[in-house]
């Protein structure tokens, strides 16, 4: 089965690695319900099975992995095993199908997602700055500083408990 690539952007993929946030102190898997999933995969373009939901979950956990340190390689073989990309000429535009088995499909997509942001924004895909979170961020700023998933959440949270850890240390007067 083959189409055209690009089906999963950055948003998709953002939402892809953030399927496993902490809630209340508490590590969640938003993809662990099936339903949710299947919702996600066919709201991308990828089908629903049982099968490719499996692929999706798994290529999520290598992405996830992959962002906060060494890539896995031997996962991401796995994932793209007999995978190709063909040139196809409609008039003057020249487009990449993607052919991969059915069930993998989308799952392929998100790692081509992970390695274009990756190629297009260097250094920009990472964990959120704050320990006890398990977002990621595309920062998206000039300067590239952003440290946090959310000023909002994890930053002010973050500066709230230095200033506390200070004032704390700080000699009385």
């Amino acid at each position: 089965m083959g189409r055209w690539a690009d089906v999963i952007d950055e948003g998709a993929l953002l939402e892809a690695l953030n399927s496993t946030p902490m809630v209340d102190g508490r590590p969640q898997d938003l993809w662990a319900d099936d339903a949710v999933l299947r919702r996600w995969a066919r709201e991308h373009g990828g089908p629903a099975d049982t099968s490719a939901l499996d692929w999706l979950r798994t290529t999520r956990d290598v992405l996830q992995t992959a962002t906060r340190g060494p890539v896995p390689e031997a996962e991401l073989q796995r994932i793209l095993a007999g995978v190709s990309r063909l040139p196809e000429v409609g008039g003057s535009v020249l487009r990449w199908r993607l052919q991969a088995p059915p069930e993998r499909l989308i799952a392929v997509e998100l790692v081509l997602a992970w390695y274009d942001v990756r190629e297009r924004r260097p250094g920009r895909l990472r964990p959120c700055g704050n320990d006890e979170c398990r977002l990621f961020l595309l920062d998206r700023s000039r300067a590239n500083t952003a440290r946090w998933c959310s000023m909002k959440t994890c930053g002010n949270r973050l500066k709230a408990r230095r200033h506390q850890e200070r004032a704390r240390q700080a000699p009385a007067s």
